[in-house]
Parts: structure tokens; sequence; C-alpha cells
């Protein structure tokens, strides 16, 4: 009788695995290890075992196949050496082939190593996570998993490295930010206003176009909003190359340094609109609270009207019967009155008259600088408010869209253009620094 061997039961796995090489079930093993971690872990791997085989692949082109003589070659292959790439926010160490000219004078570079070995990857995921809000301390934990043996490889987690890169990025935001040309922008408003931080005071500058696009400008530093800071960040919006005899609408906080530097710099006839919001804040603070809703209802009424004269005497009416009972309120509200009726003045009406008789654009774009800035505890000195500041402005940017009512722009730069026209020219008798303003 003839025995039967029982019937061997194999996997497909082992059934696949029986016909391949060692060298790819090698591969398969690893592969099935990064599996078990995560697709993502999986891709991480696959990725690798690509970037290898393409370095292998520039190698054969340049220094032909292995093992063959090629009298033709110009380079020859020189080892291995150790390399790092950017990978998920993380420098991973891989081993990179080496290259030398034929006569052996200079080293070959590997274009595909260069291209992964790039650091400004990582320094673009570093700023992005710091500026949501993610601390040094922390970074590490928000990376993405790359799979336990690429982790222990990785490098460029710590705080004290986060930290560099964060600092060099931020170095570079804010002279990508106070380099910009302005020589070919043409604005129709500017926006100015103060970001205080821990007792420094950095000034921003917003610009909205004709076409309705919103710019940051520049900042500048300052112990506080004074005339001397001011006018330091418009004149280096002139410097580079900010026409300053272009019509343009300022837009303020009311801020009597802020009107002093703009009359400094772009002349005593730009028009200036004082922000109504802080105008109405700054009165009522003057105010009890039983007085503050019929003031407020009259102050809102006068700015809704579309008539320059009618709206003015409603205000000075207003200020005097606040005269007797709330002479602080009477005495904010006369103060810069005329400019919170700018736009009135200028025929802007609807949609575009309720974006630029506030500064609440510029006040928008602050809010994303302070939500960047929300973990810094301590600010060292000026510089580091500069590259935190400078760095949120041009997060910011990345949000913007067009102002509301923008297709009525060119409306305004007419008018502007028309009123500085028909405004009466300065005495001819004029103080010396009547002449410098007139030169600027």
């Amino acid at each position: 009788m003839q025995t039967v061997s029982p019937v061997k039961v194999v996997t497909a796995q082992e059934a696949v695995e029986d016909a391949l090489p060692p060298r790819i079930q090698e591969a398969l093993g690893q592969l099935v290890g990064a599996a078990k971690e995560g697709l993502l872990s999986l891709s991480v791997a696959v990725g690798l075992g690509v970037l290898s085989e393409m370095m292998a692949e520039e190698v054969e082109d340049v220094c032909g196949p292995k093992h063959k003589h090629d009298p033709d070659r110009t380079a020859y292959r020189h080892g291995i050496d150790d390399g790092t790439v950017t990978l998920g926010g993380r420098r991973v160490e891989i081993e990179r082939p080496r290259m030398r000219t034929k006569d052996g004078d200079q080293e070959v570079p590997l274009r595909t190593y260069e291209h992964f070995a790039d650091r400004d990857p990582l320094a673009r995921v570093v700023l992005e996570r710091m500026l949501a809000g993610v601390s040094t301390r922390r970074y590490r934990r928000t990376q993405e998993p790359v799979g336990e043996q690429v982790e222990l490889k990785a490098r460029s987690t710590s705080k004290s490295s986060v930290s560099r890169t964060f600092k060099e990025r931020t170095k570079s935001a804010l002279k990508a930010l106070m380099s910009r040309s302005l020589a070919d922008m043409r604005l129709a408003a500017m926006m100015i206003d103060g970001l205080e931080l821990q007792g420094r005071m950095m000034i921003v500058a917003l610009g909205i176009t004709t076409d309705g696009v919103k710019v940051p400008l520049g900042l500048w530093e300052g112990d506080t909003e004074n005339a001397t800071v001011v006018t330091a960040l418009l004149s280096d919006l002139v410097d580079r190359g900010l026409d300053p005899a272009q019509g343009m609408l300022f837009i303020i906080d009311g801020s009597k340094a802020l009107r002093k530097a703009i009359r400094k710099v772009f002349g005593e006839r730009a028009p200036v609109q004082r922000c109504v919001w802080h105008k109405e804040r700054n009165i009522m603070d003057h105010l009890p609270e039983a007085a503050r809703p019929a003031v407020k209802a009259r102050l809102r009424r006068a700015w809704r009207e579309t008539d320059y004269d009618r709206a003015l005497e409603q205000l000075k009416r207003l200020a005097a019967e606040l005269e007797r009972e709330h002479p602080g309120a009477a005495s904010s509200l006369r103060e810069g009155m005329d400019e919170t009726l700018t736009v009135i003045k200028l025929g802007i009406a609807g949609k575009l008259r309720r974006t630029l008789e506030s500064t609440n654009p510029c006040e928008s774009m602050i809010d994303t600088v302070r939500r960047t800035q929300r973990n810094v505890k301590r600010w060292r000195d000026g510089e580091m408010g500069l590259r935190w500041t400078a760095a949120g402005m041009l997060e910011a940017e990345k949000q913007f869209r067009k102002v509301i009512g923008y297709t009525q722009l060119p409306q305004l730069a007419i008018a502007i253009e028309r009123q500085l026209t028909t405004l009466p020219q300065p005495d001819a008798v004029q103080t010396e620094e009547a002449v410098i303003v007139a030169a600027a």
C-alpha cells in the first residue's frame, strides 16, 4: 500500500515569497513591518527606497554601468557617505553615493540628493507650526508618524534646533517684507496702526491698491507710538519706491503722532480719515452709562449722512450740547471732528465707505499677528518683536481678500486727485519746516 504524504497548506504570502529571491523577500519584509505602523510609515519606507533607486540611477547615468570599463566616462564612483534629507518636518539620515571627476580633482554633485536635502521645506514646516501656536517643546509631538526605524535617525526636532530654524525663517520674513519694492504700486489708501508688545510699540502699515488688494507695506519699532517712529516708517516706504505725490487716503486711529508724521512725509494736503469707531469709543469713555446710548445714536446718524456740511453741523451741535455737563466728551468730539467725515467729503458711499471709515482691515491683520504671538511669554528685544510681527503680517496676507466695495476705488482715486488740485496752495511765506514738507 502506497503512503501519500500530507498536503502542505501555505498562505498566499508564503507562496509568493517562495518564488522570490532572498533580497526581494528582505525588502518586502521591511515594507510589511512599516505597514504595521501605519499607511504613512509604509509610504515613507517606499519613498526612501525610491530615493535610493533614483540616486543609484543618476550615478549610473554619469559613471556608466558598474564593473564595466568605459573609456569615455567623465566620472567614477567614489564610495558612499552619510547624508540627511528633509522628511515630515525632520532631518532623516540616509546613505548617499559619491562621485568624482575622472581626473579625481573634484566631487561631482548628486542632483537628486541636493534636491531632497534642501532645508527650506523643513524651515517652512517649522514656521507654519510655530505660527499656528505649537511651542518648541511640543514640536516633536505634532510630527507625522514615519516609522520607528526612520524616527531613530531623525534630527532637527529638539527645542533648540526648532528655535534656531524658526529664528532664521522669521529673519527671512522680516527681510522680505522690508525689502519689497513699492515703485510700481498704485495705492488708493493706507492704514496705519500700532501693536504693543510688553512696552514696545510696533507700528504697521497696510496698503490698499486701486484693485482692492490689501498689501502689508512695512513696520517699525519704538518705545511708543510717537511721530519720530511713524515718520521713519513712512520715509522707509518712500525710500522703497512709494510715490509720495500719488493721491491716497490715510486712515488712522486718531493719534496725533500719526497725523503729524503723515503731514511731514506726504504733505499738508494728504487726506486723512479718522477711524469713527476709535472716535466713538474715546467719546464714550468720557460719558456716564446712562448718557451713552443717546450720544452714540446721534454720532452714528451724523456719520451716515451723505452731505458733508450737514454731517459736520450735526456733530458741532452735539459737541455744543455736551459742553456743559460733559466737557471731556465735547473736547474729544471736537478733536479731529472734520477728519471723521473725510470719506463723506470725497463723495464715497456704500460698501467702500463702510470699509474706509475705520481701521478694521488693519485691525484684522493685527489680530492675526496677535494670534501667532499668543505663546510668546517674554519679548527679549526689539529685533524679536520685528521678526514675529513681520512673520504674522505675511501669514495674514495669505488669508487676505479684496476689500468690500473695491469696485469704487477708482472713483476714490479720482476724488482725491480732484481735491488735491482744487485745494489752495500753501502761502508763499513759509517756515523752514513747511519748505521741507513741500519738498518731501
